[in-house]
């Protein structure tokens, strides 16, 4: 029997790997939407508002390394487009199938229902191009090949790819097979010589060391990086949206790397390194930490997903895979390992009638957190007062720190959950970030997921007040929410709930929440300014910035 369209593209999702769907329905998607619920063995995960759906793709790509989204034309794609521009920067493979108006539709130029009321239906498809990195408009005749041009491009690149799929449409049979598809191969030549030019940059520098980077978890490499590390010998040292990519538990690793806000003898060995390999680190502004690291291009070796980068000359059609495959092989191994203990954050501080400060939360959160845990936070204060938390081994650690969405951690950390059930799912947000998409909280509860959630109350945006000229401008300011109230009034029932104001307090709901049988949510009130040490010093690095007194 012949697939319909919409079946032969869930098929080949289920697959590669998807067994959930997250998406909102919407009547030109029906065709669709009905599809997914009733394939056997792929799951529809209905989300609060399209934007939700988009962030928790994101947080599911990031725990099985690829995931699928479903809105409908329009109105539920463009809620959606900030979540897959996220996905892009963040190179995470999401799959956004979107259902179109019929063909009749469209070909008589229709003034129908989430249209501009132009007749034009190529509006939405051509905003979306930008920010996926490959697109299609799916028929019949073209839906076998298209799907394996999509599917390959998002895997390639790892960022999400755009299917528009015409609701007559979803139903035809497919009419053409698809074309055989092979795996991407680095070039002999270009392999050989970049694998020299590393090894002998390598070999002639006295001290060399390496910083990691996100892009080898989204490729599913960290553990040939492992292998490269020690094969080599070297160091490592990760800068902020890289945290845990290789495990923080490791012998060769020294610590954080964030310029010259922290980490002083970190920041004095790599930067004195006459060699410094970068494996899919990128030298965004927040990796760069308010722009005080300093790396020498010349001394960089810059190790890319498709490309090698020595010495100013690049390598094209070099698969990062192969090159640290050749690396691990031909490395000569090091001895040495500086002297360098990791820095971590200070001991568990503050008695028990005392108020919550963030010296006193962030050793307790570190001391929390257990092997294999995901650990989803929000970019802002308490994801940079976690920087120097000491991650047991398996831990990982997720922030979006290029695309930095305000309220995609909580929706991130609900797919993140439904993607990686076998494993404790930690959200740590902001108070402001969590009334942005704090209606996902519901779809925890509603599907029986058991997360523990911190939210830091600390009256208002507090990474932006540290960001500011002056911290008390109003437009700081955010309406006073009774947080821990929520996850009952959203129908998550037998949570433990708690709000704390002092150390004695968090402690025996931090005691409590490790025991809970279900969820846990705990609300952590603090002082408005009371700002990680990791905040304090980017707040002063931007007053010298902006030249304050």
């Amino acid at each position: 029997m012949v697939d319909t369209v919409i079946q032969h593209i869930l098929k080949r999702l289920k697959e590669i790997g998807v067994d959930d769907i997250f998406g909102v329905a919407g009547d030109y998607a029906f065709p669709v939407n009905d599809a997914i619920v009733e394939h056997p063995s792929i799951n529809w995960v209905g989300c609060c508002n399209e934007l939700n759906a988009a962030y928790a793709a994101d947080g599911y790509a990031r725990t099985r390394g690829l995931a699928a989204l479903c809105t409908t034309y329009g109105v539920g794609e463009l809620a959606a487009m900030s979540g897959i521009a996220g996905s892009y920067a963040e190179h995470l493979p999401v799959m956004h199938l979107v259902g179109a108006p019929n063909l009749p539709t469209q070909e008589g130029r229709a003034l129908v229902h989430h249209t501009l009321g132009t007749g034009e239906f190529d509006l939405f498809h051509r905003m979306a191009e930008s920010i996926v990195c490959a697109s299609a408009i799916i028929t019949p005749q073209n839906v076998a090949a298209e799907t394996e041009r999509l599917l390959a491009a998002a895997l390639y690149h790892r960022r999400p790819v755009y299917l528009a799929i015409p609701s007559d449409v979803a139903g035809m049979p497919v009419l053409a097979p698809a074309p055989a598809v092979s795996q991407p191969t680095s070039d002999p030549t270009s392999l050989a010589a970049a694998t020299e030019a590393v090894l002998a940059n390598l070999s002639s520098a006295d001290q060399a060391c390496v910083l990691p980077g996100v892009l080898l978890r989204r490729l599913g490499l960290d553990k040939v990086a492992a292998g490269f590390v020690d094969a080599a010998g070297l160091p490592f040292a990760t800068m902020f949206a890289d945290k845990s990519v290789l495990g923080e538990d490791h012998p060769n690793y020294i610590g954080m790397y964030t310029g010259r806000l922290m980490g002083e003898a970190v920041r004095a060995f790599v930067e004195s390194c006459d060699a410094v390999v970068m494996l899919g680190a990128m030298l965004t502004d927040g990796n760069a930490a308010g722009g005080t690291v300093k790396l020498d291009p010349v001394k960089t070796i810059t190790v890319g997903h498709h490309r090698t980068t020595v010495g100013g000359k690049t390598y094209r059609n070099v698969e990062m895979s192969d090159l640290l495959t050749h690396l691990s092989e031909r490395v000569t191994k090091r001895a040495e390992r500086p002297a360098i203990t990791p820095e971590t954050l200070g001991p568990i501080g503050g008695s028990a009638d005392d108020a919550i400060t963030a010296d006193a939360l962030y050793p307790r959160w570190a001391n929390f957190f257990r092997p294999d845990d995901v650990i989803i936070t929000d970019t802002g204060t308490s994801s940079l007062g976690l920087t120097f938390a000491r991650l047991p081994r398996g831990a990982q650690f997720h922030n979006q720190t290029l695309w930095a969405s305000i309220g995609w951690a909580t929706p991130a950390a609900f797919g993140a959950a439904v993607g990686a059930q076998d494993r404790r799912i930690i959200l740590v947000t902001g108070e402001g970030s969590h009334q942005m998409t704090v209606q996902e909280l519901s779809q925890f509860g509603r599907r029986g997921l058991r997360p523990i959630v911190f939210v830091l109350n600390n009256s208002g945006y507090l990474s932006e007040r540290m960001l500011c000229k002056d911290m008390s401008l109003s437009y700081n300011d955010i309406a006073s929410w009774n947080f821990a109230e929520l996850p009952h009034a959203m129908g998550c029932e037998g949570w433990f709930t708690a709000r704390v104001r002092t150390c004695g307090e968090l402690d025996a709901a931090l005691k409590a929440a490790e025991q809970a049988d279900g969820a846990a949510y705990v609300e952590v009130i603090t002082d408005a300014l009371e700002a990680p040490q990791m905040y304090r010093k980017l707040h002063e690095h931007v007053e010298s910035f902006y030249n304050v007194t």
